[in-house]
């Protein structure tokens, strides 16, 4: 058995998955702590559910070792490792009404009739749903339904709660009710919950920490902040933040400056730059782009087209050079398509990238 800290809930230590000769995971190492919530994000197919249902048991580990609260799993059954999951499908029992849901488990297991109704009680009320524990599944909305599948992982009192994009069926409106419903048990808690999701606005608003994956690899492990505001590449950088990053073709000139479609831009280093004549990509969040009402200085550029979001507009702009930036504007500034306009940077939040997407720093 392999003892880790027990600051420590899961720990994956060198996981591989293949099928076949076709391997999809290469080599995950990942340390969670103890009530911590981490969410793997990331483009279909890169991974995330695969080793979701791996620390779950529901997937062969190929290679590696998964520890849960200091115990070798990585070769026990589902329903000895500790563990409760809750899938996008709601995966309730029709014909049982949400009581009966919540106790099924339980009862599967030989616990008490006392103990049964104590935990189906605690979960309910957790969750708000003790008005609706004698209806069933078809008289429930989504948001309800997806309560009584959480209530069933909740009443299990497992060691880690396991989501696999449990609000992929839900419309827009719900799923933001639900997220901080989410973050609301997660405090009340305090389990370790991994999540996976596509989604990054539930990843930035849910997680303590994000695992960003791409192909099987984990590109970048950290909190919203440190992913949003220093991304290890082009693919973190492009990925996180909607719209996402504005990423141009560019040339290293000299110490911390970057040319961009004719304009030298201040990038801010801590280390040795690349050789001078270098292409490099340069990153600015549109955010941290503004019209330059003196149209001097700044970087030329014409209006494609705008999008008017109440407090917040987006200017949809092209470059002399044909490249595109976005813009995120707050101002009353008239704007029209097709119109000439000057942008200024902010100097600080101005990032570079090497022509393989690793981060210049």
């Amino acid at each position: 058995m392999t003892i880790v800290p027990t600051a420590a809930s899961v720990v994956l230590a060198d996981i591989r998955k293949s099928f076949g000769s076709l391997e999809v995971i290469h080599g995950i190492d990942l340390s969670v702590t103890e009530g911590e919530f981490v969410v793997f994000v990331g483009p279909s197919g890169c991974g995330k559910s695969t080793l979701l249902r791996m620390i779950a048991g529901l997937e062969e580990v190929t290679e590696g070792e998964i520890t849960i609260k200091g115990r070798d799993v990585t070769d026990l059954d589902p329903s000895e490792r500790g563990i409760a999951m809750v899938f996008q499908s709601y995966a309730l029992y029709p014909h049982m009404s949400v009581r009966e849901n919540l106790a099924f488990s339980l009862k599967m297991s030989r616990t008490s009739v006392a103990e049964i109704d104590r935990r189906v009680a605690q979960a309910s009320a957790v969750l708000k749903i003790d008005h609706l524990l004698d209806r069933r599944p078809g008289q429930l909305s989504g948001g309800q339904r997806q309560r009584v599948a959480i209530g069933r992982a909740i009443v299990r009192k497992p060691d880690v709660f396991l989501f696999d994009e449990p609000l992929s069926n839900l419309d827009a409106e719900l799923r933001v009710s639900m997220r901080i419903e989410l973050a609301r048990l997660h405090r009340e808690l305090g389990n370790t919950m991994i999540y996976v999701t596509h989604d990054q606005t539930e990843a930035m608003t849910l997680a303590d920490r994000i695992v960003i994956l791409r192909d099987g690899r984990i590109e970048q492990v950290g909190t919203p902040r440190q992913i949003y505001e220093d991304p290890a590449n082009t693919f973190v950088a492009g990925f996180i933040g909607s719209p996402r990053m504005n990423l141009l073709r560019g040339r290293w000139v000299g110490p911390g400056r970057v040319r961009v479609s004719g304009v030298e831009i201040d990038v801010p280093l801590s280390v040795a730059a690349p050789p001078e004549g270098s292409e490099v990509e340069y990153g600015i969040r549109p955010e941290h782009v503004e019209i330059d009402r003196n149209a001097r200085s700044g970087m030329p550029a014409t209006v494609e087209f705008s999008e008017y979001l109440g407090g917040t507009r987006y200017i949809y702009t092209r470059l002399t050079d044909g490249q595109n930036l976005t813009v995120e504007d707050r101002t009353d500034i008239a704007i029209e398509n097709g119109q000439s306009i000057s942008l200024s940077r902010h100097a600080g939040k101005s990032l570079a990238f090497d022509g393989n997407g690793g981060r210049i720093r």
